[in-house]
């Protein structure tokens, strides 16, 4: 399959193992597959994500501040918010009695032998899905995208993030068919 990915796919790919390595995680998640779109895309995803999503070093802050939630997404932020339950000063106070982080969890040492960093069953299923997305577009390659598109179906932080800036699986397919008709 990586055969029919573009080179600036190729790339957003190996760039997502740098960024999980930056993070510290040990693996390659969704959300740094998107990380790394956010840097390498070109053309019209470029366009599309220049214009909805904050910078890369933005989006590597937000799902910073994200992880130190313990994983509660905005949305699920604001859900408690409504619920009368502050998350941010629950996040204070157990950082204030356990440290910095607490609430984001053991963080596993990322796996050194050779450089290798696997991917999660999540962001290789958005890789498969990638491919299912050019299938239905009635591409030969996989470009970036289909990994765009892949990851608004994801579930998970990614989708979160993307839909958190308008940025869903119907709105992107329209701007590629318009695209496409131009």
């Amino acid at each position: 399959m990586f055969e029919r990915f573009t080179a600036e796919a190729r790339h957003t790919v190996v760039s997502a193992r740098e960024v999980a390595r930056e993070a510290g995680t040990g693996e390659i998640r969704p959300e740094h597959l998107l990380i790394a779109l956010r840097g390498n895309a070109q053309g019209p995803i470029a366009e599309l994500l220049d214009a909805r999503l904050p910078d890369q070093a933005g989006l590597v802050a937000q799902f910073e501040e994200i992880r130190r939630r313990g994983g509660l997404s905005d949305a699920d932020t604001e859900a408690l918010e409504q619920l009368g339950i502050d998350v941010l000063k629950i996040v204070d106070a157990v950082e204030r009695s356990h440290g910095e982080y607490a609430l984001a969890g053991r963080v596993p040492p990322p796996r050194r032998r050779f450089g290798h960093l696997p991917f999660t069953r999540e962001a290789k299923s958005a890789l498969e899905r990638s491919l299912r997305e050019a299938v239905e577009m009635g591409d030969k390659h996989i470009g970036t995208e289909h990994l765009l598109l892949a990851l608004t179906t994801q579930p998970g932080l990614a989708a979160d993030q993307l839909a958190a800036h308008g940025i869903d699986h119907a709105g992107v397919r329209l701007a590629l068919a318009r695209r496409r008709t131009a």
